[in-house]
Protein backbone atom coordinates (compact mmCIF):
# COMPACT_ATOMS: atom_id res chain seq x y z
CA UNK A 1 0.00 0.00 0.00
CA UNK A 2 1.27 3.49 -0.85
CA UNK A 3 0.48 6.17 1.73
CA UNK A 4 1.14 9.89 1.17
CA UNK A 5 1.55 12.10 4.24
CA UNK A 6 1.39 15.83 3.42
CA UNK A 7 2.98 17.65 6.35
CA UNK A 8 4.32 14.34 7.62
CA UNK A 9 7.79 15.40 8.78
CA UNK A 10 6.62 16.54 12.23
CA UNK A 11 5.99 14.68 15.46
CA UNK A 12 2.79 12.88 14.47
CA UNK A 13 4.10 12.18 10.97
CA UNK A 14 7.09 10.38 12.45
CA UNK A 15 4.86 8.28 14.68
CA UNK A 16 2.61 7.32 11.77
CA UNK A 17 5.46 6.80 9.28
CA UNK A 18 7.29 4.45 11.64
CA UNK A 19 4.19 2.34 12.11
CA UNK A 20 3.30 2.19 8.40
CA UNK A 21 6.80 1.40 7.15
CA UNK A 22 7.02 -1.22 9.89
CA UNK A 23 3.97 -2.86 8.31
CA UNK A 24 5.76 -2.90 4.96
CA UNK A 25 3.95 0.03 3.32
CA UNK A 26 5.49 2.68 1.09
CA UNK A 27 5.30 6.05 2.85
CA UNK A 28 5.89 9.32 1.01
CA UNK A 29 6.12 12.47 3.13
CA UNK A 30 5.43 15.89 1.61
CA UNK A 31 7.40 18.57 3.43
CA UNK A 32 8.07 22.29 3.06
CA UNK A 33 11.67 21.71 4.07
CA UNK A 34 14.34 19.09 3.56
CA UNK A 35 13.34 16.70 6.33
CA UNK A 36 16.40 14.49 5.83
CA UNK A 37 16.32 10.78 6.66
CA UNK A 38 13.40 9.56 8.70
CA UNK A 39 11.10 6.60 9.23
CA UNK A 40 9.48 7.21 5.82
CA UNK A 41 10.31 5.73 2.43
CA UNK A 42 11.13 9.11 0.91
CA UNK A 43 10.45 12.80 1.34
CA UNK A 44 9.22 15.10 -1.47
CA UNK A 45 9.20 18.90 -1.33
CA UNK A 46 6.00 20.95 -1.60
CA UNK A 47 4.92 24.39 -0.44
CA UNK A 48 1.56 23.35 0.99
CA UNK A 49 -0.26 25.93 -1.12
CA UNK A 50 0.18 25.32 -4.85
CA UNK A 51 0.12 22.30 -7.17
CA UNK A 52 3.47 20.99 -8.33
CA UNK A 53 5.43 17.87 -9.16
CA UNK A 54 4.39 16.43 -5.79
CA UNK A 55 0.87 15.79 -7.12
CA UNK A 56 2.21 12.76 -9.04
CA UNK A 57 2.73 11.07 -5.68
CA UNK A 58 -0.98 11.33 -4.89
CA UNK A 59 -2.03 10.02 -8.31
CA UNK A 60 -1.87 6.24 -7.92
CA UNK A 61 -1.58 6.23 -4.13
CA UNK A 62 -3.89 4.20 -1.91
CA UNK A 63 -4.23 6.51 1.10
CA UNK A 64 -3.61 10.20 1.81
CA UNK A 65 -3.32 11.38 5.42
CA UNK A 66 -3.01 15.17 5.43
CA UNK A 67 -1.26 16.33 8.60
CA UNK A 68 -0.20 19.77 7.33
CA UNK A 69 -0.72 22.85 9.46
CA UNK A 70 1.22 25.24 11.66
CA UNK A 71 1.69 23.92 15.19
CA UNK A 72 -0.82 25.19 17.75
CA UNK A 73 1.98 25.27 20.32
CA UNK A 74 2.57 28.99 19.94
CA UNK A 75 1.31 32.33 21.20
CA UNK A 76 -2.08 33.09 19.66
CA UNK A 77 -1.02 36.39 18.17
CA UNK A 78 -2.91 37.76 15.18
CA UNK A 79 -0.06 36.75 12.87
CA UNK A 80 0.19 33.22 14.26
CA UNK A 81 -3.56 32.70 14.09
CA UNK A 82 -3.58 33.81 10.45
CA UNK A 83 -0.79 31.37 9.70
CA UNK A 84 -2.60 28.58 11.55
CA UNK A 85 -5.68 29.26 9.42
CA UNK A 86 -3.93 29.60 6.06
CA UNK A 87 -1.57 26.65 6.51
CA UNK A 88 -4.52 24.36 7.24
CA UNK A 89 -7.02 25.58 4.68
CA UNK A 90 -4.47 26.04 1.89
CA UNK A 91 -3.03 22.56 2.33
CA UNK A 92 -6.46 20.91 2.53
CA UNK A 93 -7.56 22.81 -0.59
CA UNK A 94 -4.50 21.89 -2.65
CA UNK A 95 -4.57 18.25 -1.54
CA UNK A 96 -8.25 18.07 -2.46
CA UNK A 97 -7.46 19.56 -5.86
CA UNK A 98 -4.73 16.99 -6.47
CA UNK A 99 -7.15 14.19 -5.64
CA UNK A 100 -9.82 15.69 -7.90
CA UNK A 101 -7.42 15.75 -10.87
CA UNK A 102 -5.84 12.34 -10.27
CA UNK A 103 -6.45 9.65 -12.88
CA UNK A 104 -6.08 7.01 -10.15
CA UNK A 105 -7.14 8.80 -6.94
CA UNK A 106 -6.60 7.29 -3.48
CA UNK A 107 -9.47 5.31 -2.06
CA UNK A 108 -9.44 7.25 1.22
CA UNK A 109 -8.36 10.72 2.35
CA UNK A 110 -7.89 11.15 6.08
CA UNK A 111 -7.75 14.86 6.89
CA UNK A 112 -6.35 16.03 10.20
CA UNK A 113 -8.77 18.09 12.27
CA UNK A 114 -8.98 18.81 15.99
CA UNK A 115 -11.11 18.11 19.04
CA UNK A 116 -10.83 21.84 19.74
CA UNK A 117 -13.78 22.25 17.38
CA UNK A 118 -16.07 21.36 20.30
CA UNK A 119 -17.31 23.75 22.94
CA UNK A 120 -15.55 24.56 26.19
CA UNK A 121 -17.81 22.71 28.62
CA UNK A 122 -17.89 20.72 31.85
CA UNK A 123 -21.44 19.38 31.97
CA UNK A 124 -21.39 16.64 29.31
CA UNK A 125 -19.18 14.90 26.77
CA UNK A 126 -19.02 15.78 23.09
CA UNK A 127 -19.41 13.00 20.55
CA UNK A 128 -19.83 13.37 16.80
CA UNK A 129 -23.65 13.21 16.91
CA UNK A 130 -24.70 15.22 19.97
CA UNK A 131 -21.54 17.25 20.61
CA UNK A 132 -21.78 21.02 20.76
CA UNK A 133 -19.44 22.91 18.46
CA UNK A 134 -17.67 25.83 20.08
CA UNK A 135 -17.27 29.50 19.33
CA UNK A 136 -20.09 31.09 21.30
CA UNK A 137 -19.46 29.98 24.89
CA UNK A 138 -20.28 32.84 27.31
CA UNK A 139 -17.62 31.75 29.83
CA UNK A 140 -14.70 31.53 27.38
CA UNK A 141 -12.39 34.28 26.11
CA UNK A 142 -13.60 35.60 22.77
CA UNK A 143 -10.35 34.81 20.98
CA UNK A 144 -10.81 31.08 21.71
CA UNK A 145 -13.54 31.19 19.10
CA UNK A 146 -10.94 31.72 16.40
CA UNK A 147 -9.51 28.25 17.11
CA UNK A 148 -12.96 26.85 16.42
CA UNK A 149 -13.23 28.94 13.24
CA UNK A 150 -9.93 27.43 12.08
CA UNK A 151 -11.19 23.90 12.73
CA UNK A 152 -14.47 24.53 10.92
CA UNK A 153 -12.67 26.04 7.91
CA UNK A 154 -10.21 23.15 7.89
CA UNK A 155 -13.01 20.58 7.66
CA UNK A 156 -14.98 22.70 5.20
CA UNK A 157 -12.15 22.58 2.65
CA UNK A 158 -12.22 18.80 2.71
CA UNK A 159 -16.01 18.74 2.39
CA UNK A 160 -15.89 21.03 -0.64
CA UNK A 161 -13.47 18.86 -2.60
CA UNK A 162 -15.26 16.87 -5.30
CA UNK A 163 -13.75 13.42 -4.85
CA UNK A 164 -16.46 10.88 -5.70
CA UNK A 165 -13.96 8.02 -5.90
CA UNK A 166 -12.23 8.92 -2.62
CA UNK A 167 -13.80 8.44 0.80
CA UNK A 168 -13.18 11.38 3.15
CA UNK A 169 -12.69 11.28 6.94
CA UNK A 170 -12.02 14.27 9.21
CA UNK A 171 -9.84 13.22 12.16
CA UNK A 172 -11.01 15.27 15.15
CA UNK A 173 -7.90 14.48 17.14
CA UNK A 174 -7.43 15.04 20.84
CA UNK A 175 -4.04 15.39 22.54
CA UNK A 176 -1.85 12.50 21.35
CA UNK A 177 0.20 10.92 24.13
CA UNK A 178 3.35 9.35 22.71
CA UNK A 179 6.87 8.56 23.94
CA UNK A 180 8.15 10.00 20.63
CA UNK A 181 10.34 13.05 21.42
CA UNK A 182 8.87 16.45 20.67
CA UNK A 183 5.26 15.74 21.60
CA UNK A 184 2.84 16.82 24.32
CA UNK A 185 3.65 13.91 26.61
CA UNK A 186 7.34 14.74 26.71
CA UNK A 187 6.56 18.33 27.71
CA UNK A 188 4.04 17.31 30.39
CA UNK A 189 6.40 14.69 31.82
CA UNK A 190 9.24 17.20 31.98
CA UNK A 191 7.09 19.70 33.90
CA UNK A 192 5.90 16.94 36.23
CA UNK A 193 9.46 15.86 37.03
CA UNK A 194 10.30 19.49 37.81
CA UNK A 195 7.52 19.52 40.40
CA UNK A 196 5.24 21.69 38.28
CA UNK A 197 2.61 19.06 37.53
CA UNK A 198 -0.10 20.44 39.78
CA UNK A 199 -3.64 21.50 38.89
CA UNK A 200 -3.98 24.61 36.72
CA UNK A 201 -6.71 27.14 37.60
CA UNK A 202 -8.31 24.55 39.90
CA UNK A 203 -7.94 21.72 37.40
CA UNK A 204 -11.65 21.09 36.80
CA UNK A 205 -11.30 21.57 33.04
CA UNK A 206 -11.41 18.32 31.08
CA UNK A 207 -8.53 16.98 29.03
CA UNK A 208 -9.20 14.60 26.16
CA UNK A 209 -6.31 12.43 25.07
CA UNK A 210 -5.43 9.29 23.12
CA UNK A 211 -2.53 6.88 23.50
CA UNK A 212 -0.26 6.58 20.47
CA UNK A 213 -1.03 2.87 20.05
CA UNK A 214 -4.79 3.46 19.96
CA UNK A 215 -4.36 6.35 17.53
CA UNK A 216 -2.46 4.11 15.12
CA UNK A 217 -4.98 1.27 15.46
CA UNK A 218 -7.86 3.70 14.90
CA UNK A 219 -6.23 5.02 11.72
CA UNK A 220 -5.79 1.42 10.51
CA UNK A 221 -9.51 0.87 11.13
CA UNK A 222 -10.51 4.04 9.28
CA UNK A 223 -8.38 3.05 6.30
CA UNK A 224 -9.92 -0.41 6.18
CA UNK A 225 -13.59 0.40 6.86
CA UNK A 226 -15.28 1.66 3.69
CA UNK A 227 -18.45 2.47 5.65
CA UNK A 228 -16.85 5.19 7.76
CA UNK A 229 -16.66 8.77 6.48
CA UNK A 230 -17.09 12.29 7.80
CA UNK A 231 -15.95 13.48 11.26
CA UNK A 232 -14.49 10.90 13.64
CA UNK A 233 -13.28 11.72 17.15
CA UNK A 234 -9.84 10.30 17.92
CA UNK A 235 -9.97 10.34 21.69
CA UNK A 236 -9.91 7.83 24.51
CA UNK A 237 -13.36 7.06 25.95
CA UNK A 238 -12.47 8.41 29.40
CA UNK A 239 -11.55 12.12 29.36
CA UNK A 240 -10.82 13.39 32.83
CA UNK A 241 -10.33 16.65 34.71
CA UNK A 242 -6.87 18.11 34.37
CA UNK A 243 -6.16 17.73 38.10
CA UNK A 244 -6.86 13.97 37.91
CA UNK A 245 -4.84 13.65 34.71
CA UNK A 246 -1.81 15.25 36.37
CA UNK A 247 -2.25 13.27 39.59
CA UNK A 248 -2.06 10.01 37.61
CA UNK A 249 0.97 11.26 35.67
CA UNK A 250 2.74 12.15 38.92
CA UNK A 251 2.01 8.67 40.26
CA UNK A 252 3.36 7.02 37.12
CA UNK A 253 6.51 9.17 37.22
CA UNK A 254 7.07 8.66 40.95
CA UNK A 255 6.78 12.38 41.69
CA UNK A 256 5.15 12.99 45.08
CA UNK A 257 3.87 16.53 44.54
CA UNK A 258 3.05 19.11 41.91
CA UNK A 259 2.80 22.83 42.49
CA UNK A 260 -0.62 24.22 41.54
CA UNK A 261 -0.91 27.18 39.19
CA UNK A 262 -3.49 29.94 39.13
CA UNK A 263 -4.99 31.22 35.89
CA UNK A 264 -2.59 34.17 35.74
CA UNK A 265 0.36 31.87 36.47
CA UNK A 266 -0.73 29.65 33.59
CA UNK A 267 -0.76 32.69 31.35
CA UNK A 268 2.71 33.71 32.50
CA UNK A 269 4.07 30.19 32.03
CA UNK A 270 2.55 29.95 28.57
CA UNK A 271 4.16 33.27 27.66
CA UNK A 272 7.58 32.02 28.79
CA UNK A 273 7.09 28.77 26.83
CA UNK A 274 5.84 30.73 23.80
CA UNK A 275 2.55 28.87 23.96
CA UNK A 276 -1.01 29.93 24.76
CA UNK A 277 -3.00 29.34 27.96
CA UNK A 278 -5.97 28.09 25.93
CA UNK A 279 -4.13 24.76 25.62
CA UNK A 280 -4.29 24.43 29.42
CA UNK A 281 -7.53 26.19 30.30
CA UNK A 282 -10.08 25.10 27.71
CA UNK A 283 -12.22 22.16 28.86
CA UNK A 284 -12.08 19.56 26.08
CA UNK A 285 -14.50 16.79 27.05
CA UNK A 286 -14.56 14.68 23.90
CA UNK A 287 -15.46 10.99 23.48
CA UNK A 288 -15.11 8.60 20.49
CA UNK A 289 -18.73 7.84 19.70
CA UNK A 290 -18.26 6.62 16.13
CA UNK A 291 -15.19 4.49 16.90
CA UNK A 292 -17.03 2.73 19.71
CA UNK A 293 -20.08 2.22 17.50
CA UNK A 294 -17.78 0.65 14.89
CA UNK A 295 -16.62 -1.91 17.47
CA UNK A 296 -13.20 -0.40 18.12
CA UNK A 297 -11.68 -1.64 21.39
CA UNK A 298 -9.19 0.63 23.09
CA UNK A 299 -6.03 -0.88 24.54
CA UNK A 300 -5.75 2.17 26.80
CA UNK A 301 -9.24 3.48 27.59
CA UNK A 302 -8.19 4.96 30.96
CA UNK A 303 -5.37 7.40 31.63
CA UNK A 304 -3.62 5.83 34.68
CA UNK A 305 -2.66 2.67 32.75
CA UNK A 306 -1.72 4.74 29.70
CA UNK A 307 0.49 7.00 31.83
CA UNK A 308 2.25 4.00 33.37
CA UNK A 309 2.94 2.57 29.92
CA UNK A 310 4.20 5.83 28.45
CA UNK A 311 6.52 6.56 31.38
CA UNK A 312 7.92 3.03 31.18
CA UNK A 313 8.51 3.30 27.43
CA UNK A 314 10.11 6.72 27.80
CA UNK A 315 12.55 5.38 30.39
CA UNK A 316 13.30 2.35 28.22
CA UNK A 317 14.04 4.47 25.15
CA UNK A 318 16.42 6.65 27.16
CA UNK A 319 18.34 3.60 28.37
CA UNK A 320 18.68 2.40 24.76
CA UNK A 321 19.86 5.77 23.45
CA UNK A 322 23.57 5.71 22.52
CA UNK A 323 25.90 7.77 24.67
CA UNK A 324 27.82 10.55 22.95
CA UNK A 325 31.56 10.45 23.58
CA UNK A 326 33.13 13.71 24.71
CA UNK A 327 36.70 12.54 24.18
Amino acid sequence: MKVVLPGGSGHLGRVLSRALTGQGHEVVVLSRRDAGPGPWTRCVRWDGRTPGAWTTEIDGSDVVVNLAGRSVNCRYTAANLREMMSSRTDSARVVGGAIERAEAPPRVWLQMSTATIYAHRFDASNDETTGVLGGAEPDAPAYWGYSVDIARAWEREQERAETPRTRKVALRTSMVMSPEPGGAFEALLRLTRLGLGGPVAGGAQYLSWIHEDDLLRAIDLLIARDDLSGPVNLAAPEPLPYRDFLRALRAAAGVPFGLPATRWMAGLGAFVLRSDPELLLKSRRVVPGRLLDAGFEFEFPAWPAAADDLVRRTRSSRRRAPRVSTS
